[in-house]
């Protein structure tokens, strides 16, 4: 159960523009997965998973197979990470932060 519920629009708000703002969906160039991707530095990327992007990789799937309990700790697929790459590279997503999100 959740210690914290926000319930104000201020802060509910806050909590999509951390979450959800400026994101570009990303298609896997392999299997087509599409996932929310914000690139804030050459080297700080976030990438928001949904449950149906997870089950339709088979990086993950695999992994997952493989785990104890079926469980990802570390969401990260190289095919993924390729495609974000190419998305940098032909002008999809840009790099940077706007407005500190």
């Amino acid at each position: 159960m959740a210690s914290f519920v926000p319930r104000s629009p201020e802060t509910l708000e806050d909590a999509r523009l951390y979450t959800q703002a400026r994101l570009t969906r990303v298609e896997c160039l392999d299997c087509l997965a599409s996932v929310g991707v914000k690139k804030n530095s050459e080297h700080h990327t976030s990438v928001q998973w949904t449950a149906e992007a997870s089950a339709q990789c088979p990086d993950l799937s695999r992994r997952r197979a493989e785990s104890p309990d079926g469980r990802l700790l570390h969401h990260a697929c190289p095919r993924m990470s390729a495609s974000i790459e190419a998305a940098v590279r032909d002008g999809r997503l840009t790099i940077g932060a706007e407005d500190g999100y």
